[in-house]
């Protein structure tokens, strides 16, 4: 099967089959068909490997909702408790 250069580039992007059936006006079965010719994986795998195959071995993209605190503040924030225990008792 000859495979479209834009639907190849597109694929390669990371991009699902629908979002790519949109952008171009043709079928997903076509861009489908297209993936297989490649021998990539189906879009959902695919961007989970480009998400996860970070050198470092840290998803991409992810931020957490709060900053671990660093070794110093962990620290002053055990000292603070310690010493607001000590004052209770």
């Amino acid at each position: 099967m000859k495979v479209r250069a834009d639907i190849a580039e597109l694929i390669r992007a990371g991009h699902t089959n629908a979002s790519i059936a949109h952008r171009l006006g043709c079928a997903p079965s076509t861009v489908a068909r297209a993936r297989e010719a490649l021998h990539l994986p189906p879009a959902d795998r695919l961007n989970r490997l480009y998400a996860e195959a970070i050198p470092t071995g840290r998803v991409k993209d992810y931020r957490p909702e709060r900053m671990p605190t660093s070794p110093a503040q962990q620290a002053a924030n055990r000292e603070r408790l310690m010493a607001a225990l000590r004052e209770a008792a």
